[in-house]
């Protein structure tokens, strides 16, 4: 694959989803060294040097280890304070809290810090917020309610960076708290004992990709070798720590942070412990899913994770932390069961709300400005951050979606890479457009009063204009090309080697040229299943997932004989025990 500079690739300069294809960049005498040391074929070669990897960390970009990779937990502002503090309460006997957020990062932080401290011999009280209720992060009334029951002590995990309020009444009542976090931090801190944030802004960590998950397991680690120090486990065991890496995958994968670093191996050593099945609450929870293989990153962010997130979206918030803390088989095979069918009303209400916000974003005057925002009454706010992403991923510019009730409103976004969402919204929320906001660059939170809907919408999108350079053209960056009789289970298993996938790294992206459609049609819930032969007449699979009713998946419905190029992911498709090769569709293009 080769395109110069500013070519677009395949010469597509608008796909049929209104995307220009370009040519991952990457050194092509770097990719031809690799697949000749690594003994890979030659467009492995080239998506490991699109990467970034030389020749020098290659191997342990293939086979990333906690031990090389995960740094001393004393390097993060206030871990040795939270440490001391944790230590001191664990061997008294104090009765510790946990107030976690309701999304995956939150519920496996919760679960990683309540296993750990019950194995070193605390008693834990656990509080997860309701969505619509309580809304995001720490509460006064709740944590009132955790002092009351005993904790004097919480630990708050994924949240409580930015609440100021709650944190300043928790001092007020002799409550101490140590806030985990890794949201974007303001100049000032909440009152805390303890702010461990990777993206506090007097931090100079080189670990901000961490997702909460991973902080929360850093402060097990540090506070596990003190209470070694302290002679804790002289007369108990030691907790292994390595065991509960399945529940640190899954909540780094689901934030959608970059798997890059600490991150990769963090993930690629948890998804060997999830393989084992070690918790109770996952194995079944696979087993409702009907995850029968190994699982990858693919499942953890596209299979578990929905069904664990159902919970706080649309259900009861706790039911994920619950889920990964039983050692009851019984009882985690209800709470799996309980979460697969919030899973499928929560798919039931955000089909609804994202036909309204569609509506709604193709019957406005399209301004121009790169950002999209819908507001409906009475949209159900467990699914707006959903709703957001199809809305990013659909039009390719960042999305808020704000679910109305009276006179108020919630709000959640998602961005495009390039354009920092979150710091926008803090601006908001400082600028007095916002009642309380905040996020990261690809996500965001908010709640906002509805008479500062459309002086929200102008400041947003000016402050995202300010960040761009030129227009915002939806590009897709491709890995290579190749013909569809070159796709094979063999490649897809060697490529599955330069996983896990996801933010940071993505999944190798191809595209199928010149691949004439043998047939299509429409199957399960709106999506696309096509054969599709090449140059030589092998056949080959593939599948856009709901696509049936956009622009794409008509014309691929309606083109069987023509040649189109196929951008998509390369997977393999276990069908009644067969495995053979597929490609998931992302994008087409006409073949000229």
């Amino acid at each position: 694959m080769s395109a110069a500079p500013g070519d677009a690739f395949l010469g597509v300069e608008r796909s049929l989803t209104g995307r220009r294809w370009q040519a991952r960049p990457g050194d092509g005498r770097v990719a031809q060294a690799l697949s000749q040391r690594l003994g890979l074929p030659e467009l492995v070669g080239r998506v490991l040097a699109a990467r970034g990897i030389g020749l020098d960390e290659a191997e342990a970009f293939l086979s990333p280890t906690l031990r090389d990779l995960l740094p001393d937990p004393g390097h993060l502002r206030d871990m040795d304070k939270a440490v001391a503090r944790l230590a001191q309460a664990v061997q008294a006997g104090e009765t510790i809290g946990i107030f976690g957020d309701y999304d995956v990062d939150g519920a496996t932080s919760t679960a990683v810090l309540t296993l750990y401290l019950e194995a070193a011999g605390a008693r834990v009280l656990t509080h997860i917020p309701d969505r619509v209720v309580e809304g995001y992060g720490p509460n006064a009334p709740a944590l009132a309610r955790m002092q009351a029951e005993g904790a004097r002590l919480v630990i708050t995990v994924d949240c409580g960076t930015t609440a100021f309020a709650a944190l300043e009444a928790a001092a007020a009542a002799g409550q101490e708290v140590i806030v985990v976090d890794h949201h974007v931090a303001e100049s000032s801190l909440p009152p805390a004992l303890a702010v461990i944030n990777p993206n506090r802004l007097d931090e100079d960590s080189p670990h901000r990709h961490l997702a909460a998950v991973g902080v929360s397991f850093l402060l097990a680690v540090g506070l596990n070798r003190a209470l070694k120090q302290a002679g804790w486990f002289s007369t108990r065991p030691a907790p292994d720590l390595l065991r509960w890496l399945d529940l640190v995958a899954l909540g780094t994968v689901c934030d959608v942070v970059p798997l890059v670093g600490v991150n990769r191996a963090l993930v690629a050593q948890g998804l060997k412990v999830m393989g084992r099945r070690g918790n109770a609450g996952l194995a079944a929870l696979s087993d409702v899913a009907g995850v029968k293989e190994r699982p990858d990153a693919y499942h953890l962010g596209y299979v578990l994770g929905p069904r664990v997130n159902a919970g706080g979206r649309v259900g009861e918030a706790g039911l994920g932390a619950r889920l990964m803390t039983t050692t009851d088989t019984i009882e985690a095979g209800d709470i799996a069961r309980r979460l697969d069918g919030y899973n499928k009303d929560r798919q039931e209400i955000e089909a609804a709300v994202l036909a309204e916000a569609i509506e709604q974003v193709e019957t406005r005057p399209d301004d121009g400005l790169p950002l999209l925002l819908a507001a409906g009454e009475g949209w159900h706010q467990g699914v707006i951050g959903i709703v957001a992403g199809r809305l990013k991923e659909r039009y390719g510019r960042p999305a808020c979606v704000i679910a109305l009730d009276g006179d108020t409103g919630k709000g959640s976004g998602r961005s495009v890479i390039g354009l920092d969402l979150g710091a926008a919204i803090i601006a908001a929320r400082q600028a007095g457009l916002l009642v309380a906001g905040g996020g990261h660059a690809m996500a965001a939170g908010f709640t906002l009063e509805r008479d500062k809907l459309e002086p929200l919408r102008a400041f947003i999108a000016d402050r995202l204009q300010a960040q761009l350079s030129g227009e915002l053209v939806p590009l897709l960056d491709l890995d290579g090309a190749l013909d569809a009789g070159a796709a094979s289970v063999e490649l897809i298993e060697t490529l599955a080697g330069i996983g896990p996938f996801g933010s940071g790294n993505p999944e190798p992206l191809f595209a199928v040229t010149n691949a004439r459609i043998v047939r299509a049609d429409v199957v399960g819930s709106g999506h696309v299943r096509l054969i599709l032969t090449g140059a030589g007449g092998k056949r080959l699979k593939a599948i856009a997932f709901r696509a049936a009713d956009s622009e794409m998946g008509m014309t691929l419905l309606g083109s069987a004989g023509a040649s189109f190029h196929l951008a998509g992911t390369l997977r393999v498709d276990s069908w009644q025990g067969a495995n053979t090769a597929q490609l998931v569709v992302t994008d087409a293009a006409l073949a000229r």
